[in-house]
């Protein structure tokens, strides 16, 4: 299988999904997870149509998108230091991994320095995994208030990652409750309207669950370039 045979599937997959649930497939977002694959690789998904890839850290992400084409949109999915905020504001067209006070700042900040506006999501740790990064579920309204406050960043919505597990129902309970903080935390409040919300969740082994439990970015890489 070459990687546009497995997009093909990866697509049909999401469609699938997308109409179990009642859902517009074009609703959802397929983010290619091309963390420690070669500028080949991407090139090859680029020529298959994908334009949207997921970054997991910076130096790695820096040297892809400096070789590749204008027209891609870079997401950065992994954990994000402070000390690194300078160069996420430049590289990535939204950051899905916002998990404290301290680095809203300092993203914050650094935006305000470049003059430019971040598109950001919240990582909540819903499962309460203490291996995760992400907010509790209890902390996250004095982080969505100060993003709201801020001219340079722009939130989107929330994102999770679910413990590992054999069975993608597992992950079933996780995107829901992000689901339902989303509603509570952000819908309700008239933050963002439900077209506007972005829910990042599922990967390559539960994204049709994450995409039955209603969200919009499913960050897939094994399914589409294989086992790294």
């Amino acid at each position: 299988m070459t990687i546009r045979d497995n997009l093909i599937e990866v697509r049909r997959t999401i469609e699938h999904a997308a109409r179990r649930a009642g859902r517009v497939a074009s609703r959802v977002r397929l983010v290619a997870v091309s963390k420690n694959q070669t500028v080949e690789a991407i090139r090859e998904a680029c020529d298959a149509g994908q334009l949207l890839f997921g970054e997991n850290r910076i130096q790695e992400a820096e040297n892809k998108i400096h070789a590749m084409r204008s027209d891609i949109e870079w997401h950065l999915i992994g954990h994000l230091q402070t000390n690194k905020a300078r160069s996420a504001v430049r590289l990535f067209d939204m950051i899905h991994s916002i998990d404290s006070l301290k680095l809203v700042m300092e993203l914050d900040k650094r935006a305000k320095l470049a003059d430019a506006c971040v598109t950001v999501l919240i990582q909540v740790n819903v499962s309460g995994e203490e291996s995760k990064f992400g907010l509790a579920e209890g902390d996250i309204l004095p982080v969505i208030d100060w993003i709201m406050a801020s001219q340079h960043l722009q939130l989107s919505g929330l994102m999770t990652i679910p413990p590992f597990s054999m069975n993608p129902e597992d992950s079933r309970p996780v995107f829901r409750g992000l689901r339902r903080l989303a509603e509570k935390a952000i819908l309700d409040r008239g933050i963002l309207e439900e077209s506007e919300l972005e829910l990042s969740m599922g990967m390559s082994s539960d994204y049709w669950i994450a995409i039955e439990e209603g969200a919009t970015l499913v960050r897939v890489g094994t399914a589409i370039f294989g086992e790294r």
